[in-house]
């Protein structure tokens, strides 16, 4: 029995995923501005909010690349 084969990403693919990590990054640091606002604080909600952006576009990306990985096993 042939093994299927591997599936690729295709450029309407990958500009999706480029567009949902943009969105990530840009939605944790207008979060973090609005609550300085809110709060008259300096920055550091700002810096929160970039933290929380970029971890939640790095799992994105694991999670979403992942599939077109090979397992190892």
């Amino acid at each position: 029995m042939p093994d299927k084969p591997e599936r690729t990403l295709g450029w309407s693919e990958l500009i999706g995923m480029g567009a949902v990590i943009a969105a990530e990054l840009v939605a944790g640091l207008a979060l973090g501005w609005l609550v300085d606002s809110l709060a008259d604080t300096g920055p550091v909600f700002l810096l929160i909010g970039l933290l929380l952006g970029m971890t939640a576009a790095v799992i994105y990306t694991i999670v979403a690349f992942r599939k077109y990985l090979k397992s190892s096993t």
